[in-house]
């Protein structure tokens, strides 16, 4: 009896037996081992350490970790410098994602058109930026920006990209330089992988290139940007490494002025519960975000 007779008749298929398990446990074991060391005993920690309080015995007395409940929670609710930083981030993303995504989609639409000579050189040219560590980078461009060291003096003492009003959009370009090509060639790889007929097909139908970029390549690899903006916006929930060595340049950067630098610099007091809270409520946030902006994407491509 086939498998659909048996469905037809309303019994029960039976289950394929599955083979091997020891070798597939044998080689899913390293994997579990260390994503569980490293990923799930770490967000375990944090939530349990971000629901203890401290408490003393008088003024002096030896401090003590009890159970606070949601405590801490309350306090990072009420901690205006962190929610401060929220938005900071978020206006921060606001401006720098979109303009950072377009970029590399104008770069990854002109390596693949056929008009354009040397795209390994190019391609290698717009990639290398990604290759240089990101504190490195933030360290060249605070040179660039500083009055007293650039070698373009004449503009920045005219110009303070380092004051409170300009320091945000500073560091976007240098998050900007530094991943545009990380996402080009995301995107690039979705369009290498698109099937040439579509193409030449709309070449016999009297399509130029703009026509074929806009109205065919952008739809297809519209996932491979969707999810280049979702790993954009979880990078920029944990900006740190520019803000950071930008404290060293300039004054403008203040030790809560992003989220990560908030938890970062409550946990140096130390007060290692509330950075704990602060650092759950920001996984939560990012978490939302990312996939609100995936579940809003796909709403758009299921229309």
């Amino acid at each position: 009896m086939t498998t659909e007779s048996v469905v037809a008749a309303g019994a029960k298929p039976r289950r394929t037996p599955i083979k091997h398990k020891s070798a597939i446990a044998f080689f899913i074991a390293p994997f579990a081992a260390l994503f569980a060391a490293f990923y799930l005993l770490p967000i375990g920690w944090a939530i349990y350490q971000s629901l203890l309080v401290v408490e003393r015995d008088g003024t002096f007395g030896k401090p003590v970790e009890v159970f606070g409940g949601l405590t801490q929670y309350f306090l990072v609710f009420q901690n205006e410098e962190f929610w401060a930083s929220v938005g900071r981030v978020l206006l921060f993303g606001a401006v720098q994602v979109p303009v950072m995504l377009g970029i590399a989609l104008v770069l990854a639409l002109l390596l693949d058109s056929p008009l354009v000579k040397g795209k390994k050189f190019f391609r290698l040219a717009f990639f290398v930026p990604y290759a240089v560590p990101g504190v490195i980078a933030a360290i060249m461009w605070g040179y660039l920006y500083s009055p007293n060291l650039s070698p373009f003096a004449a503009f920045t003492s005219e110009v303070d990209l380092l004051s409170p009003s300009t320091v945000l959009w500073s560091i976007a370009n240098v998050v900007t330089w530094v991943y545009v090509g990380y996402n080009m060639l995301i995107i690039y790889s979705a369009l290498l992988a698109l099937p040439s007929e579509i193409f030449e097909a709309a070449r016999l139908d009297g399509a130029n290139q703009w026509q074929i970029a806009w109205s065919i390549k952008i739809p297809l690899v519209a996932p491979a940007i969707t999810l280049t903006a979702i790993f954009s916006i979880i990078g920029t929930l944990q900006l740190l490494a520019e803000p950071q060595v930008f404290r060293s340049f300039t004054s403008s950067v203040s030790s809560t002025f992003t989220p990560n630098l908030a938890v970062y610099a409550t946990s140096a007091v130390p007060n290692v519960s509330l950075a704990a809270a602060m650092s759950v409520v920001l996984a939560l946030a990012t978490f939302a975000l990312s996939f609100g902006f995936l579940k809003f994407t796909q709403r758009k491509a299921d229309k």
